[in-house]
């Protein structure tokens, strides 16, 4: 296993007493498509850990692979002009959370950050989040999944 991979369900067994089933793939789970594809699951069942910056805040939205997160939404659920919000900075990600685009997963971040969960992941019985590399995946219930990153589950799809 990946050490990034490994690091992430070390950490996920010592903060949360979870056991991830990690998958790897080398063609890659980079992008929803890409991870659905290499699953061999709807693409909506993807759950990307999207982060954005809002404000001066970073936020983490986790969304289905099927969906665009709308930014109008976040900048609401924030208090910020719309104009304010968009991709956080690579750099920025990586050390505020400890991993970098294409492997961020839904919880076990370095720091505490507000996460918001699409609604819509909760219509499935599993989603798939990044488990620490671009080429790693795992299999969550949703349900568990919003408990384990103190998610608020809201409407995050764009229109």
């Amino acid at each position: 296993m990946h050490p990034r991979a490994e690091e992430f369900a070390g950490r996920a067994r010592e903060r949360y007493d979870v056991d991830v089933a990690v998958h790897e793939f080398d063609e890659g789970t980079k992008t929803a498509a890409a991870a659905a594809e290499a699953v061999g699951c709807d693409v909506a069942q993807i759950a990307s850990s999207i982060a954005l910056r809002a404000g001066e805040d970073l936020v983490v939205c986790v969304t289905s692979g099927a969906n665009r997160v709308d930014v109008a939404a976040v900048a609401e659920l924030r208090g910020v002009p719309e104009s304010e919000v968009g991709m956080a900075d690579a750099a920025v990600i990586r050390e505020t959370l400890g991993w970098s685009i294409g492997g961020v997963p839904p919880f076990c971040h370095e720091a505490d950050v507000p996460t918001y969960m699409d609604e819509t992941l909760l219509d499935f019985e599993a989603v798939w989040a990044a488990a620490g590399t671009p080429e790693a995946v795992f299999p969550i219930d949703p349900e568990r999944l919003r408990e384990l990153s103190g998610a608020r589950v809201v409407a995050l799809a764009e229109a």
